[in-house]
């Protein structure tokens, strides 16, 4: 395992069967965070046995927690079957000491947005970007033995924006990456504006272009995930209007020739029982090209 790619002071917080494979909770000192994060893993049965298996990141969205997606979305069963290996990732630093990190609900603690801040006092810790892409995957990929050329990338709401700007912002690292209801053109809605002037500066568009999905698609020159993107929907979700812009998304895909599968579901709202019924279309959506 290579000195860039070590886990400091990998701690097991509790370990659960399940599936015939292992659900686990980690806890370790971050660099690039430059304070202790915590994870969960689940290892499927193939990988317990020492075969080395692909990946599925699962970023979890505004509030959550690495346990919310752990037990609410019901990967495990399928990617038992299918070999999967999944990681789920806080949404933030925790207990930075800076003023106000837990005042709002959609800024600061809970709500990293998957980028490095820039601005003042949000510098520094909140590096979710560079911890993901830089420290947490690689370092999961080498601790565990999983496939490094076999990485996908989900998530939900304000995770499902990670997923898709972490996807382009990183070419060649993901193999695969879908979403559910995610925050397509943030530079556009309110929890956007909140954290881009925030984390990034209230004057600093170029940076939040950098880090919205639609417009990081329109400026592909081909598309970047030939094999197609799927996102679901739901048509009930109470920030539909104001906040996901799932249409401008597909635009920017349609402007380059990017394949993505947008289902719209009558009925369903922005919650995990919406994720949890089409959560099994994902885990293949992401087999059928890891594998």
């Amino acid at each position: 395992m290579s000195e860039e790619n070590n886990l400091n002071r990998l701690e097991l917080l509790s370990e659960h069967g399940c599936y015939n494979g292992v659900q686990r909770f980690y806890k370790h000192m971050s660099d690039e965070i430059g304070l202790p994060m915590r994870f969960a893993l689940y290892l499927p049965p193939q990988a317990v046995a020492g075969q080395q298996v692909s990946l599925l990141t699962y970023l979890a969205g505004l509030t959550c927690t690495e346990e919310t997606g752990t037990m609410k979305a019901g990967m495990q069963r399928l990617a038992s079957e299918l070999g999967l290996a999944l990681l789920m990732p806080d949404t933030s630093p925790r207990h930075t000491g800076i003023e106000g990190e837990d005042h709002h609900w959609d800024f600061g603690v809970g709500a990293g947005f998957y980028l490095d801040a820039t601005e003042h006092p949000w510098a520094g810790h909140w590096c979710m970007e560079s911890y993901l892409i830089k420290e947490l995957v690689p370092g999961v990929v080498a601790e565990f033995n999983l496939k490094a050329d076999k990485l996908g990338i989900t998530g939900h709401s304000m995770g499902g924006h990670g997923a898709l700007t972490l996807a382009l912002r990183n070419p060649g690292r993901f193999q695969s990456v879908s979403a559910f209801a995610p925050i397509c053109a943030p530079s556009q809605c309110p929890w956007g504006h909140k954290a881009f002037t925030g984390y990034l500066g209230m004057d600093n568009k170029d940076a939040w272009a950098a880090h919205d999905a639609t417009e990081l698609m329109a400026k592909q020159s081909a598309a970047p995930y030939p094999g197609g993107i799927l996102i679901d929907q739901g048509m009930a979700d109470q920030f539909l209007a104001e906040q996901l812009y799932p249409d401008a998304f597909e635009a920017a895909c349609s402007k380059v020739g990017q394949p993505l599968n947008l289902r719209r579901h009558e009925g369903y709202d922005h919650g995990y029982y919406f994720i949890t019924t089409f959560v099994d279309d994902h885990l293949r959506h992401h087999a059928s090209q890891l594998t």
